[in-house]
């Protein structure tokens, strides 16, 4: 995938540069405070508001999920999700464009 002499953390910053993947790294993030707060903030331990971020993210946050079960993991699911899925839609963007 990466051309002679261009490593790959160049393709990704130049993947993660288009607009589509920034504005989908900021819905992202947007979505993972306001699950975090919800939650937080819910006492009646209820709270079904972590599954939007999973499922914006998926499918990569839906397979990190089987990890042990903690927030942090559920954060570092959603932000891994996110960073794929955003490289993954700049390439897409990029190789459109041309």
């Amino acid at each position: 995938m990466t051309a002679p002499g261009r490593p790959f953390p160049r393709h990704l910053r130049q993947a993660l540069r288009t607009l589509a993947a920034r504005v989908y790294l900021a819905v992202c993030a947007a979505l993972l405070v306001w699950a975090l707060v919800v939650t937080a903030t819910d006492s009646s331990d209820e709270s079904m508001a972590g599954v939007i971020p999973l499922l914006a993210t998926a499918p990569v946050s839906l397979v990190l999920l089987v990890l042990p079960g903690h927030e942090a993991v559920l954060v570092a699911a959603v932000v891994l999700g996110a960073l794929i899925n955003a490289a993954v839609i700049g390439w897409c963007a990029r190789a459109l464009r041309r």
